[in-house]
């Protein structure tokens, strides 16, 4: 586990550049957020079941709960103390800000097209709209009491939020072009936790005080169905054909595993001390689960339904978001190299390129650039150092041409999960 001390940074768009084919790039990775509320946000790599770094944001140090946009590009954890939303860059996992928002935020969940991040506020009952291009909060929803959970429909139309309030419970729903509560649907006791249906026509509610999950019908907003499950449930996560739902249950430290045609628990997987959040792999082979007491995250394998490892992350984990995180933007800056004519070829002395993170302008350590002249033929290999910086020497053949190498060579980063492709030209000078 390695610890990366936070900055804030101005987020950059930029193109990839395309490599040889041959030197594709693999596709990233799939990542948990894990909002550690007693400070920091671990990440683990679904691959190896790991925590891969700990991200520490001095502006945020009580995460809560998380979320991550749609193209894997954003990570969004909320500061219940602090009152800020620690915007993340996941492909290299630096924070780009805290936005400021209401008093002890709790949910957070982010529009599909990604344009908009809505943070529930649990002590002003309201709804933060944070513009992801921006940063900044362009609205400010008065929802009620409570607001806790929160998510955006399929078609972006309109937001679904919970409130956590003794007695029965309410869903407030905002539309996203007036943003504005357009309607409310009453559900079961202190309603916590909400997910909505791959197919977009269902939103699956959490009753902490009934020990139940109620079913919505989007477009009647009305509930149509409800499972109990066990004692005071928390988080819920759907599998991606939306037939299951996983829904923790906090004081039972369990979580159940719901038949969302019939409305029915199938069984009870028993996990670690207070479970919390739960989130599903893209694959929804696993499910990951928060247990707030025990500081670590259960791993449910949902084909059997068994817990197949436990993962230690940082005190208290609350929330929790999975996504595909796509390769960081490389940068491939090469220099100047000499060359140096031989009896029966031609030396090529001080061939060099330095690769570097595009966002954050850290260096690439450990990774091999490969050298080559603009028209293919092979030049040398090196790996670059602490610095990002690769340097060979290359012996080459009288039939690549003086003109050839008088043209400059190419030099080439084959990619790698964490980091993306690219390629750049030098200069070769005749001594």
């Amino acid at each position: 586990m390695r610890l990366r001390p936070l900055v804030t940074a101005v987020a950059v768009t930029a193109a990839l550049v395309v490599v040889n084919p041959a030197e594709a790039a693999p596709a990233g990775r799939v990542l948990g957020y894990v909002a550690n509320n007693g400070g920091g946000v671990s990440v683990i790599d679904t691959a190896t079941n790991a925590v891969s770094e700990t991200i520490a944001d001095s502006g945020g140090t009580s995460p809560y709960m998380a979320a991550v946009a749609f193209d894997g590009t954003r990570g969004y954890v909320t500061n219940s103390v602090q009152n800020t939303l620690t915007v993340i860059d996941t492909p290299t996992n630096t924070v780009d800000k805290a936005v400021p928002v209401g008093s002890h935020p709790a949910g957070v969940a982010v529009a599909p097209g990604g344009g908009f991040a809505y943070v529930t506020n649990y002590l002003d009952g309201t709804v933060s709209v944070v513009d992801t291009a921006t940063l900044a909060v362009t609205a400010t929803v008065a929802v009620g009491s409570n607001a806790d959970g929160v998510v955006v429909t399929k078609d972006g139309s309109a937001v679904y939020v919970t409130h956590d309030v003794p007695g029965p419970g309410k869903v407030s729903v905002i539309d996203t072009t007036s943003n504005s509560v357009v309607a409310t649907v009453p559900v079961g006791n202190a309603a916590t936790a909400i997910a909505a249906s791959p197919d977009g026509t269902r939103m699956y509610v959490v009753n902490k005080g009934s020990d139940s999950v109620s079913a919505i019908d989007v477009a009647t907003r009305t509930v149509v169905g409800t499972a109990a499950v066990g004692f005071t449930p928390h988080g819920i996560a759907l599998t991606p054909n939306g037939t299951r739902a996983y829904v923790t249950n906090s004081e039972f430290d369990t979580v159940s595993v719901v038949d969302l045609t019939t409305m029915t628990e199938l069984r009870k997987v028993v996990v670690g001390d207070r479970p919390i959040s739960v989130a599903l792999t893209p694959d929804g082979a696993s499910a990951y689960v928060t247990n707030f007491n025990s500081n670590t995250v259960s791993i449910i394998d949902t084909a059997s339904d068994t817990v197949t490892g436990t993962v230690a992350v940082g005190r208290r984990p609350v929330g929790i978001a999975i996504g595909f995180v796509p390769p960081a933007t490389s940068k491939l800056v090469s220099g100047t190299a000499a060359l140096q004519l031989r009896l029966l070829g031609f030396t090529v002395r001080g061939l060099n390129a330095t690769l570097t993170e595009k966002h954050t302008g850290g260096p690439i350590a450990g990774q091999r650039v490969v050298f080559r002249t603009v028209k293919g033929n092979p030049l040398c290999t090196a790996t670059t150092d602490s610095s990002g910086k690769a340097t060979c020497d290359a012996q080459a053949s009288l039939l690549i041409g003086l003109s050839t190498l008088l043209q400059g060579f190419t030099a080439s980063y084959a990619g790698s999960n964490e980091h993306g492709a690219v390629s750049s030209h030098g200069y070769i000078r005749l001594l």
